[in-house]
């Protein structure tokens, strides 16, 4: 059996050589909660990083933890001041790279859940600059 340790730097890589930039947004019940969760989903499409499960690792569940301490980076979106997504990383001891905070682009967090694709594509522009 093969006991060599890795580094992190070296885990955090996939055998093509690319470094893992996990994507944790807070998706929690208000407009600002779901349009994190819709930046996480179109930042991931386009492949900026790997949308991964916050509550997961909220929820301690090993596997999901594992995967969130094998990136290399850590993006973390969340909605409005209460920072639930940060709170759950800090939480783990988990370090975030990036941390967004939407309210502060002057957005007004009500109990709407239907997003607007418009907003979408203009918040997703500004994060993407923000990166």
């Amino acid at each position: 059996m093969d006991n060599t340790v890795i580094p992190m730097s070296e885990k955090a890589k996939c055998s093509c050589g690319a470094s893992i930039i996990g994507i944790f947004p807070c998706a929690g019940a208000s407009n600002v909660g779901q349009l994190s969760n819709a930046i996480a989903v179109e930042l991931h499409k386009e492949g900026v990083g790997n949308m991964m499960c916050t509550v997961g690792v909220g929820g301690k569940v090993s596997g999901l933890v594992k995967s969130a301490e094998g990136c290399e980076s850590i993006i973390v979106i969340d909605g409005c001041p209460l920072n639930c997504a940060k709170a759950t990383m800090d939480e783990a001891g988990i370090p975030i790279g990036k941390h967004i905070l939407l309210t502060e682009m002057d957005i007004k967090k009500n109990k709407e859940l239907d997003l607007d694709p418009a907003q979408v594509e203009e918040v997703l522009s500004k994060v993407k600059e923000m990166l």
